[in-house]
């Protein structure tokens, strides 16, 4: 989920190596001369001094719960079509959602239900999964960055092989990210940008979902625009967008609904959440993790 990244090429959350990789800088600048915007990208390391957590609703949760307290959008609630300065206030889902047989923990980082952005921080700060492992798959990667945890591997290894059978070809280009190397990363960014800068280029460290072995950003067999805006009219993000849910994953951050989660858009940046819970947001329409759980829009930092 970045522009810049380590690990010996690009990874989500992560520096560019050696300079292969557009800057966060660029980037930002292509974002404001082409939308008057800057960046607020999620894919950068969460690593950095260990701040104190914001409060978060514990517990467990029913979309369909959620659906109730609120069956339609409200007016400044953004849809794909709105407008990139427009701001939300807690958003609800857009569509109700069907009961789901077994519920899941927003709060527990073992939980696939997790829900971390910039209002929610794990806890603890430091988690590190119990089982991670690395998959069956192409990878871009090695060490950390390959490794993501049991469930979320043999979904994914699902995932490419079906989209390697329609003639895709997927790779791994950042898994896994300890809480030691975002807090160096993002460490590096304030030194060197200043904390506001920082915070619109790596999350701070205990709020990314890399950290939780849930989430990976996947690149093109072809190599093309990894991490870029491009990515997203390349056939591996187009075959994610299309097919992802069957196998239990969501595009965590999907265009146009940084009001609500925070970041801009990250084609490559898969969430695992089940398959019951991705193909229930695809048939209500529901965009992201905030809107389908009930939950307050988290643009920034508390």
């Amino acid at each position: 989920m970045c522009h810049e990244c380590s690990e010996g090429h690009p990874a989500s959350d992560s520096p560019v190596a050696g300079g292969a990789a557009p800057s966060r800088r660029t980037f930002a600048r292509f974002l404001a001369a082409g939308a008057g915007l800057t960046v607020l990208a999620a894919c950068t390391p969460d690593g950095a001094t260990q701040l104190p957590p914001s409060s978060s609703p514990a517990g467990t949760a029913t979309p369909s719960a959620a659906a109730a307290a609120a069956s339609s959008p409200t007016p400044d609630s953004p849809t794909p079509q709105a407008s990139p300065t427009e701001t939300s206030s807690a958003p609800v889902p857009s569509s109700s959602a069907a009961a789901l047989p077994q519920q899941h923990s927003l709060t527990d980082p073992a939980s696939p239900w997790l829900v971390v952005n910039k209002h929610r921080p794990l806890v603890p700060a430091d988690y590190v999964p119990a089982d991670l492992v690395q998959p069956n798959v192409r990878l871009a990667v090695s060490g950390e960055a390959a490794l993501l945890n049991s469930t979320t591997a043999a979904a994914a290894e699902q995932l490419f092989a079906s989209a390697a059978g329609d003639g895709v070809t997927m790779t791994l280009a950042s898994g896994y990210r300890s809480y030691g190397t975002q807090m160096a990363t993002y460490n590096g960014y304030v030194s060197t940008r200043g904390q506001p800068e920082a915070d619109t280029a790596s999350a701070r460290p205990g709020h990314s979902e890399h950290q939780t072995g849930w989430a990976f950003d996947i690149g093109d067999g072809g190599g093309a625009c990894g991490f870029q805006p491009c990515f997203a009219d390349q056939p591996a993000a187009a075959w994610a967008k299309a097919n992802a849910y069957r196998f239990g994953f969501v595009v965590r951050y999907p265009w146009m609904f940084h009001p609500v989660t925070g970041y801009y858009y990250e084609s490559w940046h898969l969430r695992y959440v089940g398959v019951e819970a991705a193909k229930d947001m695809r048939k209500g329409g529901v965009n992201t993790l905030e809107e389908y759980f009930g939950l307050e829009a988290a643009p920034g930092y508390l």
